[in-house]
Formats: structure tokens, sequence, C-alpha cells
């Protein structure tokens, strides 16, 4: 049997210092942080709920990041 692979680290960053910068800046600057995938989505977008390790999601409202999470 095969191991189970393990995933990678995530970056140690929080979510939080994210929310109130321009979307492109925080894009940007969670990219040089590690994040290999980051994703914008407008208010209320409809979007798969499984955990992907590594990915940043933004929440956008009028430019700017309102809500991030991880997954």
């Amino acid at each position: 049997m095969a191991p189970n692979p393990s995933p990678s680290d995530e970056p140690q960053d929080s979510p939080d210092a994210y929310v109130g910068l321009a979307a492109d800046a925080a894009e940007q600057r969670a990219r040089e942080r590690g994040w290999t995938a980051v994703r914008s989505l407008p208010p209320g977008a409809i979007i798969t709920m499984e955990y992907r390790v590594g990915r940043l999601n933004f929440e956008v409202r009028d430019g700017r990041v309102a809500r991030a999470w991880k997954g």
C-alpha cells in the first residue's frame, strides 16, 4: 500500500492581515508570502467547500478585501 501523502506546510500568515488591502496588492503579498493559490471572490459567491492546503480566499468588495480565510 502506498503511503498517504503529507500536505505541505501553509505559510505562517494571518488571513486577517489582508482585510482592508486593495485586492491586487493583497494577492501579490499573499503570493510573496508563499500561498500557492489565491482566490478572489465577490460577496455572496457560490463556492466549493473543500479545504485546500496553501489556498487563501478573499472576499472582495469595491476593490478591497472585506474578508479572508484559508482553504
